[in-house]
C-alpha cells in the first residue's frame, strides 16, 4: 500500500527541517506502509524550494512541485492531490500544527471502521488570539446555518482519505476553492480524530486577520446562496415598512423606504438568478459514484 502525503509550503524554510525529521521518524514506525511525500512550493520567497529540492535528491520518496508564483494554499492542495499516486492520500501543513505522528492513529481508525476519510479536529484553541477564536466560531455557526453541508467546528485540512475520495475532490472543477467545504460536499464517510491545538514549531503564520476574513467569505459564497437570498428578504421587509409608514401619512419617508425596497428586491431577484448561473458554471456533478457494480463490465475485465 502506498500512502501519499501532500504538504503545501509557503515560506516554510524554518519549519521544513523539523517537519522532515518528524516525517522520517513516523515512517520508520510504519514499515508495512510505503510513502511518497509531495512538497508543493507555493511561490515561496525564502529558501523553501531549495530545501525541498535537496530533500528530493537525498530521499527518493520526496516529490517537489513548484508554482510559478504564489497561487494560495487551495491551489497547492489541488496540485498535490492531482499528482498523488497513493492508494491513500493525506494532506497536512509543514509547521507541525498537524502532527504527523497521528497518521498511525488515522490508519488504524480507517482500518477498524472502514470509513473513506479520517479527518482531524482541534478541541481547543489554546495559544490563538481570542478575537480570532471568536470570529472562527462565528464563521462555523453562520456557514452551518445556511449551507446544505455541515462543517465540523475546529476541523482541519489535515486528513487521511481513500484514493476514490481524493479523485472526487480533484474532479470538482471550480477555480475558487474552499477545501473544507469540498471535503464535506463530496459526501464520503468521514470520522474525526480529536486533538488539542499545537502551536507552530517555527516561523510565523501566513494568515492575517483580513486574509482569514476573505477566506471565510469565499467559503460562505462557495457553499450557499444565502447572502443573495438575504438581500431579497431585506427588500421585502422594506416594502412592509413602506406600507406601515403610508398608514401614518409619512409620505416622504414611505417614498424613500419604497425606493430602497424596490432596489433591494431587484438586487435580490437578480442575485437568485445569478446564483443559479453561478452553480451551473461551477460544473459540479449531480452525484458522485462511490462504487459501480456492473456484472457485464466485470466479466469483460476478466477476459
Amino acid at each position: 500500500m502506498l500512502l501519499s502525503v501532500v504538504v503545501p509550503c509557503y515560506n516554510e524554510e524554518e519549519a521544513l527541517p523539523y517537519f522532515k525529521a518528524k516525517f522520517d521518524a513516523v515512517v520508520s514506525l510504519l514499515p508495512d506502509v510505503a510513502f511518497e511525500l509531495l512538497l508543493v512550493d507555493d511561490g515561496s520567497r525564502d529558501g523553501t524550494l531549495a530545501l525541498a529540492r535537496r530533500y528530493a535528491v537525498e530521499d527518493e520518496r520526496v516529490i517537489v512541485l513548484s508554482f510559478a508564483r504564489n497561487f494560495g494554499k487551495e491551489a497547492a492542495l489541488l496540485a498535490g492531490l492531482a499528482h498523488a499516486k497513493g492508494d491513500l492520500v493525506s494532506v497536512m501543513d509543514a509547521d507541525l500544527q498537524d502532527p504527523p505522528e497521528l497518521l498511525a492513529d488515522m490508519l488504524q481508525m480507517m482500518r477498524e471502521t472502514g470509513c473513506d476519510c479520517v479527518a482531524t479536529r482541534r478541541v481547543t484553541r489554546a495559544g490563538e488570539p481570542p478575537v480570532r477564536s471568536f470570529f472562527a466560531r462565528g464563521f462555523y455557526r453562520v456557514i452551518n446555518r445556511f449551507s446544505a453541508v455541515q462543517i465540523v467546528d475546529g476541523a482541519r485540512d489535515f486528513r487521511l482519505m481513500t484514493r476514490e475520495m481524493a479523485d472526487a475532490i480533484v474532479r470538482l472543477p471550480e477555480r475558487r476553492r474552499f477545501s473544507k467545504g469540498l471535503f464535506a460536499w463530496v459526501g464520503f464517510d468521514t470520522r474525526y480524530l480529536e486533538y488539542e491545538n499545537i502551536e507552530r514549531v517555527a516561523g510565523v503564520t501566513k494568515w492575517s486577520f483580513w486574509g482569514l476574513f476573505r477566506y471565510a467569505l469565499e467559503g460562505i459564497i462557495s457553499l450557499t446562496v444565502a447572502p443573495l437570498f438575504i438581500s431579497f428578504v431585506l427588500g421585502a421587509a422594506c416594502a412592509l415598512g413602506c406600507a406601515a409608514l403610508l398608514c401614518f401619512g409619512a409620505w416622504l419617508e414611505a417614498l424613500l423606504c419604497g425606493l430602497a425596497a424596490l432596489i433591494l428586491t431587484g438586487i435580490g431577484v437578480l442575485g437568485m438568478v445569478l446564483a443559479r448561473v453561478f452553480e451551473e458554471v461551477k460544473g459540479r456533478p449531480v452525484y458522485i459514484l462511490k462504487e459501480e457494480k456492473d456484472k457485464l463490465k466485470e466479466e469483460k475485465d476478466k477476459e
